[in-house]
């Protein structure tokens, strides 16, 4: 009588496809308004003057321009000053 004993089950057969996160257009690029500048998972990199962050964190452009990337200190809701990019588009 032949006879295969059982070979158990898979657990990581399940997978999702990428967020395509990151910066689109990087410093000195041109930019339309309502074009994404940056897509991010909370706010890693700051709107400054001609952006806006929309509700997923994602930094759109609010005015034609060029964009520019600029290091700021940010104090945290500790009191900690870290530094994080602020995009602004001029």
């Amino acid at each position: 009588m032949s006879h295969v004993k059982a070979g158990g089950t898979a657990k990581n057969t399940r997978d999702s496809a990428g967020q395509r996160l990151g910066v689109k257009l990087f410093g000195g690029q041109k930019v339309k308004t309502g074009q994404v500048i940056v897509r991010q998972v909370g706010m890693t990199k700051r709107a400054g003057n001609g952006t806006k962050l929309s509700r997923n964190f994602t930094i759109h452009a609010t005015r034609d321009g060029v964009v520019k990337m600029a290091s700021r200190k940010v104090r945290t809701f500790s009191g900690k000053s870290v530094r994080r990019t602020e995009v602004t588009v001029e």
